[in-house]
């Protein structure tokens, strides 16, 4: 592999970290500049599943209604708050236009493919550089409340093993409360994916962190990126808050707020800001000892080691930086309807961060149109933890120009039109 020259990381959140650390893998000389703090963004209080389950992207079939649908109601887990943005209206028909079943199975395979690559590079990560970030494998335990919710799974869970040879088991009733005795009784059943696994996050970044400084990257926090230094088909430099930094690469890996440098990049990137939200407290006395999915009230609950997680929703409202209480409360109401102690008295932290959605559920990871050293590798969706190491690893092979482990091609800027 090609090992001369240095390289900008733009953005230190889990993507970024994954960048820097397979470069200084490949011998690059690496430092990471973040607008805020190193990991502090949506990196930091998801709900920290490693899911290889998570196939399927958000456009499939049906999801057109219930898009409509989420425009009407305020309290639905996926809220859109309607407003005269072109950029939203246009990411909404790109994901109408790819909500079928081909387009669907495309997206999967692509999913796919980074999924299974970072649940491999994470084993490698553990036992090399003994990242202590409450890393557990016991799987991901879906729940259901009805019983047609469950059946109707049945064929979610069907196609994930004939197509993508991603087994569920199915717990019914009585057999539900057996393995997880932390749900109350009469809920309908549940299936558990054996393959996923869980973390903290903002232990993962502090592992990420530690590991990047051993290795000579320097971190420059509170230093925002406002465009780059262009001469002959090149970036020279990216100009930040800060100054100007030059470097022979650049990756830009700035999550939801990459469109921001659309036009330094060459293209228009459709991704948008899907926030989610999450509420971190101790653990409860009758806590699960599953990571859980409750359903139908799009409820994520993370037990850790040293915490509890109740996390979720979906709320397209643009960068939208203040705290919506509603939206925290129907964590805790979802919650309510499956455990039996859902959540504690004493809150640790309530939190928001904006996931990079785009229309298809794939990433761009890609060179700019524009300039040929500069990578981009952003719009992971909800699985930036579970396809981080991944896409770190192909970012580090496209820019030597080594054979890439993974197919790079459905993750190509081309695909939308945008491009120019």
């Amino acid at each position: 592999m090609n090992t001369a020259g240095r390289v900008i990381v733009v953005g230190g959140g889990v993507v970024g970290a994954a960048c820097a650390y397979y470069l200084t893998r490949a011998g690059r000389t690496v430092e990471v500049l973040d607008r805020a703090g190193f990991g502090r963004a949506c990196s930091h209080g998801n709900c920290g599943f490693v899911c290889p389950s998570h196939v399927l992207p958000l456009a499939r079939p049906g999801a057109v209604w219930g898009t409509l649908r989420a425009m009407l109601l305020k309290d639905a887990p996926f809220f859109i708050k309607p407003r005269l943005d072109p950029a939203l209206w246009s990411w909404l028909l790109a994901f109408a236009r790819r909500s079928n079943v081909g387009d669907m199975m495309r997206s999967a395979r692509a999913i796919q493919a980074l999924l299974n690559s970072s649940r491999a590079l994470y084993d490698e990560l553990l036992r090399v550089e003994r990242f202590d970030c409450e890393w557990q494998s016991r799987g991901l335990l879906f729940v259901f409340r009805s019983r047609p919710a469950l059946e109707h799974y049945e064929e979610t869970g069907r196609l994930l093993r004939q197509s993508f040879n991603v087994p569920a088991e199915r717990f019914d009733g009585d057999a539900l409360l057996a393995l997880e005795p932390a749900l109350k009784p009469g809920l309908a059943g549940g299936w558990l994916h054996r393959c996923d696994a869980h973390l903290r996050p903002d232990r993962l970044m502090a592992c990420w962190r530690q590991a990047l400084q051993a290795r000579g990257v320097k971190i420059h926090e509170h230093c925002e990126v406002k465009g780059f230094v262009h001469r002959r088909g090149r970036a020279r430099a990216v100009v930040t808050s800060a100054g100007e930094f030059a470097a022979d690469s650049f990756v830009v890996a700035a999550g939801a707020l990459t469109p921001r440098l659309n036009r330094h990049l060459g293209c228009q990137l459709p991704i948008q800001p899907g926030k989610g939200y999450s509420i971190t407290m101790p653990r409860p006395a009758q806590c699960p000892s599953y990571p859980l999915v409750l359903e139908e009230d799009r409820v994520s609950v993370t037990p850790m080691r040293t915490g509890y997680r109740l996390g979720s929703t979906m709320e397209f409202s643009g960068y939208d930086g203040t705290l919506n209480r509603r939206r925290l409360k129907l964590l805790t109401e979802g919650a309510r309807h499956y455990l039996r102690e859902p959540y504690g008295d004493v809150v640790e932290e309530e939190w928001y961060g904006w996931r990079p959605m785009t229309p298809d559920g794939l990433p761009v990871i890609d060179r700019s149109p524009c300039a040929g050293n500069v990578l981009i590798a952003a719009g992971h969706n909800m699985l930036g933890v579970s396809m981080a190491p991944a896409t770190g690893k192909l970012v580090a092979e496209l820019l030597a120009g080594a054979a890439a482990h993974i197919d790079p091609a459905p993750y190509a800027v081309a695909r939308f039109h945008g491009s120019r």
